[in-house]
């Protein structure tokens, strides 16, 4: 069975930088399409970014574009989100997803792995 397990959330001023982590475990990592997906209050669930098995191909929401950065270590079993020049507008839940997939998914419901979650608040 997959488990996910986020971590580097925190509250950061506007204009600050965060980087969260999740380490994966429980199936081989390299078969497994990750995202990052938040979770604000009154809001749907949204993906910031996506990444193939790879990293060749990745996704990013039109928001956080040039912000923020998706990569993946096959070797760690680890997916990192890059956050830098944060918004109050970023404050939210962020989760972890991975599905066993060989490209990103589009959409939250593509991915059938999730962790717990990490709070991310910026302050203005």
């Amino acid at each position: 069975q997959v488990q996910l397990v986020e971590s580097g959330g925190g509250l950061v001023q506007a204009g600050g930088s965060l980087r969260l982590s999740c380490e994966f475990s429980g199936r081989t990592f390299n078969m497994y399409a990750m995202a990052w997906i938040r979770h604000a209050p009154g809001k749907e669930r949204d993906i910031v970014a996506a990444t193939s098995r790879s990293c060749f191909n990745t996704y990013y929401t039109d928001s956080v574009k040039g912000r923020f950065t998706i990569s993946r270590d096959n070797a760690k079993n680890t997916v990192y989100l890059q956050m830098t020049n944060l918004k109050p507008d970023d404050t939210a839940v962020y989760y972890c997803a991975a599905d066993y997939r060989v490209g990103p998914g589009y959409r939250t419901s593509d991915y059938a792995y999730w962790g717990q979650g990490t709070q991310v608040t910026v302050s203005s």
